[in-house]
């Protein structure tokens, strides 16, 4: 068996209260997920935290929104902004995607009040529609001890 270094958590299924601290911060979120091709894509993304689920949330006809479905696999790597040296690995799957009239368009809201500080989205362009997606953790892991 392996040494574990010390300071790696055990992978577990759900987030700590420490690691819930970090994602609910202003932290942009490291997203990968596996094109059609089966390459990988990762990008950065605001996030939110709806229990023990992850909420992301883009626009329709983005790589994201064109690709992920139930059941996708998705994999989430963030860095605490007060410390860089404690980090969070996440992986799940969408468990529910929600379209813009069933609460996308208010969860991009939401995310703006979390991370500019303002009630309404500033950056939507004119007819875009947004797509909200459900992570639930399989597995989380990292580096930093709670």
């Amino acid at each position: 068996m392996a040494l574990q270094h010390p300071n790696m958590t055990v992978a577990h299924r759900q987030l700590t209260a420490k690691e819930r601290q970090i994602l609910e911060k202003q932290v942009l979120v490291h997203v990968g997920i596996v094109l059609p091709d089966g390459t990988p894509h990762v990008s950065a993304m605001w996030v939110g935290l709806d229990g023990e689920d992850i909420i992301l949330n883009t626009a329709e006809g983005r790589t994201k929104a064109n690709v992920l479905r139930i059941g996708s696999a998705v994999a989430l790597s963030v860095l605490d902004p007060e410390n860089p040296y404690r980090n969070l690995g996440l992986r799940g799957r969408v468990v529910e995607v929600i379209s813009e009239e069933r609460g996308a368009g208010a969860g991009i809201n939401r995310l703006a009040k979390k991370y500019l500080g303002v009630e309404e989205y500033p950056y939507r362009a004119a007819g875009e529609r947004r797509v909200q997606f459900r992570v639930r953790p399989e597995v989380v892991s990292g580096w930093g001890k709670d």
